[in-house]
């Protein structure tokens, strides 16, 4: 498994563990209970759990990378994101392309959506990673890349 898979996990592992250490400890003290006030605590699982989580799948990282868009002002669908991904890369993070004037170059497309390095730096998002591999990076920047460009991927229907 890739490092990113294994901090996504990890990432997932933590948060469950949060959620379900929380809860655990807000119930211990309706047990035996006798006034309303203990009833209070209660309404704090739902903070504790109203954190997101997303697959780890290509379902999940477009999801999770609509929701830092949106909190960046970074116009977007799931079907044009899905779209693009689905032309560029066919769903595999991992996919480079060594053989175009890109790759040429020294700097080949990478990724879901295949940025090459220096759109991936320009455009990158605060609060993803710097890894042109990681799908919600890759995602976001490449979305940030389009808005600026063309106004939104969804206005993409080719290579960009």
């Amino acid at each position: 498994m890739s490092a990113n898979g294994q901090n996504r996990h990890a990432r997932l592992a933590r948060k469950l563990a949060v959620a379900g250490t929380g809860a655990a400890v807000l119930a211990l003290p309706l047990i035996g209970a006798t006034s309303a006030s203990a009833a209070t605590p209660a309404a704090a699982p739902a903070a504790a759990t109203a954190t997101t989580t997303y697959s780890n799948t290509l379902d999940g990282w477009i999801r999770e990378s609509l929701d830092i868009m949106a909190q960046h002002g970074i116009p977007g669908t799931y079907e044009g994101i899905h779209r693009n991904i689905l032309r560029e890369s066919s769903g595999n993070p991992l996919a480079i392309n060594n053989w175009d004037i890109n790759a040429v170059n020294g700097t080949p497309s990478k990724g879901l959506l295949q940025v090459i390095d220096p759109t991936f730096q320009a455009y990158h998002v605060e609060g993803t990673s710097w890894d042109p591999y990681d799908p919600v990076a890759n995602i976001t920047a490449a979305c940030n890349y389009a808005a600026d460009r063309y106004g939104s991927i969804d206005n993409v229907f080719g290579a960009y």
